[in-house]
């Protein structure tokens, strides 16, 4: 569906793939005649003119395209010829538009710069998508047209003509369009619900997390933290009204990287604490009856649609295809994990005593704080020895935009001139090796009270031949801005979530298909991971690493004995990193496989995430879940139900993808190239178990390669 091609560009398919018609008095006295986001914007390759974009504009901009998406399935169900496949097809194709147009700008703001005004705008707008959903995907009559099509012409239809019926066919097929009246009219009482469910979600994560400071009286209790962190602190806290002189923000992972300098343990275990209990009702946020109704929701789609429970549903349309593949999957990593964990524990545990003279209890806010201590005996290094040499503009100039000239043969020129919705925004225009630009790339790297955390990539606009349109893409990260006139500095995380968001960017940068619903990272779970885990090999290939690597103040290149300490030292301990995801994925698993009668209630929800935990061997204090129930966005807030796995199963195939390189040379341009035409081009226009095979020559992905790559 049109306005579902959107959301889920955007990471809020949940979200929105739900909703009942408001009445037009929403659009209020702003005339749309003067709506820029109505008119053909006047900007470069069509880029969103944000000088002249108020808030004010969105409501009545979504309404007035909301009619002009319905209008337009109006005149193709009341075609009286012969459904084909451009009266059909094409033409709904085509029908939202300017609702794609308008929703992908609106939405941008909704994740990276969500005021009061924008927060109001979405929850009068949430229903209204909602509404016109329901609409298009049980509308009988559009169905009826495009299964005639489907029946009579499919086997005619080539390349991305077959490929665009198919999917179209199949998302309403996905939606309910077989289903009787009686179970229609459930499952559109449930998708308005469940948009409401993820309304209230959208909001109260958010004020959980940012409610969720831990207050410091004094310098004091910060040593261990670098000038820079302290003066975050404390800059932190006077945007959040001085309370005290410094605090600390809660970041949406369960593990605080914070943790790893913090040398005061009971500060450290309420910053912990303040983590892991941000939205469970233990304070003044509860998340969990939010979470059970939504399970609860999605078993009994699953139910109507004639499946045993949501992830079933959820993984038919997948590469990894059945809940019993992911499950087979993930055991052969947790036979292999679990040993190597505990001797991982056990070696930190053992170190702490020493360090301490005493028996010391580890605790889980213990972990990063030891784990870095020894890391910098074994290694004699620490994380603040190299962050100087991680200067943000220097590490996306010289090593992001680098790697992806010399791989793609990109160029990169900062365009001042085009308009962007917050001053911390940077845009450059991407062109060719010949000189043509492909897209206009926008990042947003820097965080603030009214962004979400995380890190993402989406876009103004995707490519499309079909509608004459360059890609639109940003980057939006949350890493800390330095005081005026100083770098802001990265640490090698946030290093490689650059390349990594980045991979997402160009996987819609080189896109090259026809149809908007098909292009970019228009792809199942378990294959947009990979571009994006990918590019996080160049981060560490020495001619790249050595070009973006230069001392922030002195631009000298980082000492060759420090870069191959903390090379060696990127996959030291990896079982933590590996734990964490494998719980959140089991976790998310779990919580999809139950039937609608096995759903806990809101009272019992945690009891069930220990439960869970413990039957499937991943229940570690000392290695929580990357994301609590409570916390866990991607599933609850955006599209990854039963799907987060998908970011270990990618991984699997961008190891693959990164050993090709590997073997062929990791920048010879003609290997680039061809990753380009076999797969970063091509969308979702062939089968993407096809496009892996076609570059890597792997009839499939080998697992082995996960683990040879962290280090296990």
């Amino acid at each position: 569906m049109n306005i579902v091609k959107t959301i889920l560009t955007i990471g809020l398919a949940s979200a929105m793939m739900q909703s009942p018609a408001a009445p037009l008095d929403l659009m209020g006295g702003n005339g749309n005649d003067n709506n820029p986001l109505l008119q053909p914007s006047t900007l470069p390759f069509g880029a969103p003119d944000f000088s002249k974009i108020k808030v004010s504009d969105y409501q009545p901009a979504i309404v007035a395209a909301i009619q002009e998406q319905r209008d337009a399935v109006a005149r193709i169900v009341a075609n009286k010829k012969k459904p084909t496949f451009e009266n059909t097809i094409l033409a709904f194709e085509e029908s939202g538009a300017l609702l794609d147009r308008v929703t992908s700008i609106f939405y941008a703001l909704v994740s990276a710069d969500k005021t009061p005004e924008i927060a109001e705008t979405q929850k009068n707008v949430t229903p209204l998508l909602t509404d016109l959903e329901n609409e298009i995907s049980f509308n009988k009559e559009l169905f009826q047209r495009i299964k005639y099509v489907y029946d009579h012409q499919y086997k005619k239809l080539k390349g991305e003509d077959k490929k665009l019926l198919e999917e179209t066919y199949k998302s309403f097929v996905r939606s309910g369009a077989l289903l009787s009246d009686d179970k229609m009219a459930r499952m559109k009482e449930i998708n308005l619900r469940i948009a409401e469910l993820q309304q209230q979600w959208g909001d109260l994560l958010p004020n959980a997390t940012n409610n969720s400071l831990v207050w410091v009286n004094s310098e004091d209790e910060l040593v261990g933290l670098s000038e820079a962190d302290i003066a975050q602190c404390k800059k932190d806290a006077e945007s959040r009204g001085s309370k005290t002189p410094y605090c600390i923000v809660i970041i949406n992972t369960t593990q605080q990287p914070i943790l790893t300098n913090l040398q005061n343990r009971k500060l450290r275990k309420r910053v912990y604490e303040a983590s892991i209990h941000r939205a469970d009702g233990s304070r003044s946020f509860n998340t969990f009856p939010i979470v059970v109704e939504i399970a609860r929701l999605r078993a009994e789609k699953a139910q109507l649609m004639g499946y045993k429970n949501y992830a079933e549903m959820s993984l038919e349309k997948t590469m990894a295809k059945t809940p019993e593949q992911v499950d087979a999957f993930l055991r052969q990593l947790i036979n292999e994990y679990a040993p190597k964990a505990a001797a991982e524990t056990k070696a930190i545990e053992a170190y702490a005593r020493e360090v301490e003279g005493t028996d010391i209890d580890l605790q889980p806010y213990d972990r990063f704080y030891y784990s870095a201590k020894m890391k910098k005996a074994t290694y004699n290094f620490s994380e603040d020895e190299v962050k100087p040499y991680f200067n943000i503009d220097s590490v996306l100039v010289n090593g992001v935009f680098y790697a992806a000239n010399r791989v793609y043969g990109l160029q990169f020129k900062e365009r001042k001139d085009i308009p962007v919705y917050h001053p911390d925004m940077k845009v450059y225009e991407v062109t060719d090796k010949d000189g043509k630009t492909l897209a206009i790339f926008y990042n947003d790297y820097f965080r603030r009270p009214t962004k979400r955390g995380g890190a993402w990539m989406s876009s103004f606009a995707k490519q499309s031949t079909q509608r004459q349109q360059v890609p639109l893409i940003f980057n939006v990260c949350n890493n800390a801005k330095a005081p005026e006139g100083q770098p802001s500095l990265l640490t090698w995380d946030e290093v490689t979530t650059l390349f990594h968001e980045f991979g997402h960017a160009l996987h819609g940068i080189l896109s090259n298909c026809r149809y908007n619903t098909l292009s970019g990272t228009a792809v199942a779970r378990d294959f947009v991971e990979m571009p994006s885990q990918f590019n996080e090999f160049f981060a560490s290939v020495p001619e790249i690493f050595d070009h973006y690597a230069k001392h922030a103040t002195t631009g000298a290149p980082m000492p060759a004995e420090l870069k191959e300490k903390m090379l060696q030292s990127i996959n030291f301990q990896p079982a933590y990193a590996l734990g964490e995801n494998l719980a959140a994925t089991c976790l998310d698993l779990e919580w999809h496989k139950l039937s609608l009668d096995q759903v806990p209630t809101a009272a019992q929800a945690d009891a069930f995430e220990t439960a869970a935990l413990k039957d499937i061997g991943m229940y570690d204090e000392q290695i929580p879940p990357r994301y609590l129930t409570s916390y866990f966005n991607h599933v609850w807030g955006g599209g990854y139900a039963a799907g987060y796995y998908s970011y270990l199963w990618t991984e699997v195939l961008a190891d693959n993808v990164a050993d090709y390189f590997k073997a062929h040379g990791p920048l010879k341009p003609e290997v680039g190239q061809a990753l380009r035409d076999k797969i970063l081009s091509r969308g979702n226009t062939r089968d993407l178990m096809e496009m892996f095979t076609d570059f890597t020559g792997m009839k499939s992905p080998d697992t082995s390669s996960l683990l040879k790559a962290r280090g296990m």
